[in-house]
């Protein structure tokens, strides 16, 4: 492994080059090699910066489910939908959720209809919204992986603690330890490495994914986010396939630990609880999602809705016909595999998830012009 400290440039060429060249020369020793990273953010920087385009013919990289929003099945979209016709119910959201499809609609087409809604930075935000009128309900969106779960957490504990009684949270979000351990249970899917998310790993430490190593059998790295980042976490999966050895180890120490951060998981721990949950293209996970421990229910936008209604919008939810996002998330196809990529669908007219994310690999094939 090549250190790197503190003060190294992360997007100097003299560094990217020698780091190109040694991954060259270790793939020159393997057959090929396919690596999935598991982050939206790393999508993207792999495209951007040009690093796809740098790496030796026998190496692709690919996208697994690391785009939050992607994920997030096309039952919550419906179920925030049906809380937005809610008389008096205010829907408080990130900005990349409200143009993803749902079965008939989408959050942004409801809100040209009437519907109430925000788009805030931080779920924080939500708390002045909420106090300023509080003869009506706001409802947060909760989408979002280990990285964003903590400052929901945050919200909810700051809104008890407040006495603001009139924000809920529509929860649906989702936990990464186990969609590895779906993906690799996958006989279909054949990966040799794993390039694994910077930003969940902060929350999480690199410890979290031993198991990666462990019981799969499959070298992991944790990196970040610059050329440096993405070279180096290439060359240290190489390297852990030649020698045989298979470990996880943590090419963005700058920000990540092996524990974690404690604060924010302990935070988390007070407001959430784990719960089977269904994500797009793996299906239901157990212990994949989170679900508001029991004395904070009166927090659950859910209950503003009959079960009967939850559980007929749930079974009735459906995905565009053709549309392939649940295996590009997977890593059983690519986005110019799908019949619709760049035609039907585009990201101004967006049929699934993958492509309305900045994060999402459809978006990212489609804006750097690969496939097209």
């Amino acid at each position: 492994m090549i250190g790197l400290d503190a003060g190294a440039a992360f997007n100097d060429p003299a560094l990217c080059a020698m780091l190109r060249d040694r991954i060259d020369a270790v793939a020159r020793t393997l057959p090929r090699i396919t690596l999935m990273e598991v982050c939206g953010t790393h999508t993207d920087a792999f495209f951007r910066f040009g690093v796809r385009g740098l790496l030796p013919q026998n190496l692709r990289v690919i996208s697994g489910p690391g785009c939050p929003v992607c994920v997030t099945p096309t039952a919550t979209i419906d179920l925030a939908i049906r809380l937005a016709a809610e008389r008096d119910v205010h829907i408080v959201t990130f900005g990349d959720m409200i143009r993803v499809p749902g079965s008939n609609s989408s959050l942004e087409r409801e809100r040209a209809r009437g519907a109430r809604l925000d788009v805030v930075y931080s779920p924080i935000d939500a708390i002045p919204l909420a106090r300023a009128e509080p003869q009506k309900t706001f409802v947060f969106l909760g989408v979002g992986f280990e990285t964003t779960a903590p400052t929901v957490a945050m919200m909810i504990e700051r809104a008890e603690r407040e006495g603001i009684p009139n924000l809920r949270v529509l929860a649906a979000h989702k936990l990464v330890p186990p969609a590895l351990h779906a993906l690799l249970s996958n006989p279909a899917l054949r990966v040799d490495g794993l390039i694994l998310p910077g930003h969940v790993s902060v929350i999480l430490g690199s410890d979290a994914y031993r198991f990666v190593a462990e019981r799969y059998r499959i070298p992991g790295t944790v990196c970040g986010f610059e050329p440096v980042d993405l070279l180096r976490g290439v060359l240290d999966l190489l390297e852990m396939r030649a020698s045989g050895v298979p470990r996880i180890t943590n090419a963005y120490a700058r920000a990540v630990s092996p524990e974690g951060n404690r604060r924010a998981l302990a935070v988390l721990d007070a407001v959430f609880e784990p719960e089977d949950a269904v994500w797009r293209g793996l299906g239901m996970i157990p212990a994949s999602g989170l679900a508001l421990r029991p004395h904070l229910h009166h927090r659950d936008a859910l209950a503003l809705l009959d079960p009967g209604e939850v559980d007929r919008i749930t079974r009735e939810a459906r995905d565009e016909e053709g549309c392939l996002c649940g295996e590009i998330l997977c890593g059983t196809a690519l986005p110019p595999d799908c019949p619709l990529f760049g035609a039907v669908c585009t990201p101004e007219s967006p049929v699934g998830p993958c492509m309305v994310s900045s994060e999402g690999t459809c978006a990212a094939y489609f804006k750097y012009g690969e496939g097209r």
